[in-house]
């Protein structure tokens, strides 16, 4: 029997007008559209990696973490807007709509975008026209924090992630 491809929305961006940083998913897996946060997946490292760079990790509320990254100027966002997928995984990701980067991007001081994977960073260098801004984000991929990504090392994930925190 073959799975269904089911039509989903992704989330509204957390960002304050302070925002220096934002960080790009490509699209929430099927744990955080239940949950309606953020990597609410328990084996993604995303929050793991939020706690090294700022101290918003696991052990604090949901919304505690989201306050914490606005506080450091951190603004957290996908890639995509919606598509159609089956489970989790980037790779069954079918068609696709795109965040509203020209607006975000005009209205925030972003000085760098991070992408958590290379599917991530893919779509936005294939897709999105970002706006002429004097200066230009500066764009980075991180290796994913995702449990499907584990050709890497948490710890040399954590090396990686890290230098976000030269923006903070």
């Amino acid at each position: 029997m073959t799975e269904e491809y089911m039509e989903l929305k992704g989330f509204s961006p957390v960002a304050d007008m302070r925002a220096k940083i934002l960080i790009l998913g490509t699209f929430p897996g099927e744990e955080s559209l239940r949950q309606k946060e953020y990597y609410a997946h328990p084996r993604n490292l995303f929050w793991d990696m939020m706690d090294c760079i700022c101290g918003a990790g696991r052990d604090k509320d949901y919304n505690a973490r989201l306050t914490i990254l606005k506080k450091k100027r951190i603004a957290l966002w996908d890639v995509l807007k919606s598509c159609s997928r089956q489970g989790s995984v980037d790779t069954r990701i079918r068609d696709g709509r795109f965040n509203d980067f020209t607006t975000f991007l005009s209205r925030y001081s972003v000085k760098a975008v991070f992408f958590n994977g290379k599917t991530a960073e893919r779509l936005f260098r294939q897709h999105v026209v970002i706006p002429k801004l004097t200066p230009s984000p500066h764009l980075f991929a991180l290796p994913s924090t995702s449990p499907a990504n584990a050709r890497m090392a948490k710890d040399e994930k954590v090396r990686r992630w890290r230098e976000v925190k030269q923006y903070l």
